[in-house]
């Protein structure tokens, strides 16, 4: 088994990946998210692009520094209405953030590359549509006292493993694209490239 590199420092990737029997190292990507975001607001750059050139560009930072390897890359963005949400820094933002999700559908967009001495060998992206319920007030604040500071690491503050499925109507889409990786086209895609077994 060849090896792999997530460069991701996210927790629910690798429990995706070691949960599905992979051995990989981890090495986060060392990028300027803000920067990027930003100059892709001046390409009008949509949620998919957005998605799709962060993956990338995780991806081949990494594998330009260890080009034997293949490397995955992801990340996630949120579309509401058509405008991009960033992660919430506080408590006190994903108060305010799920407010506005409430009794409303967003579209949550994850973006999966490999590749390979900095080259783009494949990608694959997945868009979910989450529809939040009417939660009541209560709810949200009992939420957000059982999910603590956690509820940051993720761009909608929910983990849809956990407390966070409470927050929702109706799901559709790839449950693992939410969970943050899209497993079965990745884990395809890693035979493919010879990396696990066919």
């Amino acid at each position: 088994m060849n090896l792999l590199i997530l460069a991701s420092a996210s927790v629910s990737r690798a429990r995706l990946l070691t949960a599905a029997g992979l051995r990989f190292r981890i090495i986060p990507a060392d990028i300027d998210e803000a920067e990027f975001k930003r100059e892709s607001a001046t390409k009008d750059h949509d949620a998919v692009a957005l998605a799709h050139g962060l993956a990338v560009e995780k991806a081949s930072s990494v594998a330009r520094t260890h080009p034997e390897v293949i490397v995955l890359g992801a990340d996630q963005i949120l579309s509401l209405d058509g405008k991009i949400v960033s992660k919430c820094s506080s408590g006190e933002e994903a108060a305010s953030l799920l407010r506005r999700l409430r009794g409303r559908t967003h579209e949550l967009v994850t973006a999966a590359v490999l590749a390979r001495g900095g080259v783009e060998l494949w990608s694959h992206v997945s868009t979910s549509r989450m529809t939040m319920r009417m939660f009541s007030d209560g709810f949200l604040q009992d939420y957000l006292a059982c999910a603590g500071t956690a509820l940051v690491q993720s761009v909608g503050c929910y983990e849809l493993e956990g407390l966070g499925v409470q927050l929702f109507d109706r799901v559709e889409g790839d449950f693992f694209a939410v969970l943050g990786l899209p497993l079965i086209p990745v884990l395809a895609a890693l035979r493919e490239q010879g990396v696990i077994a066919r």
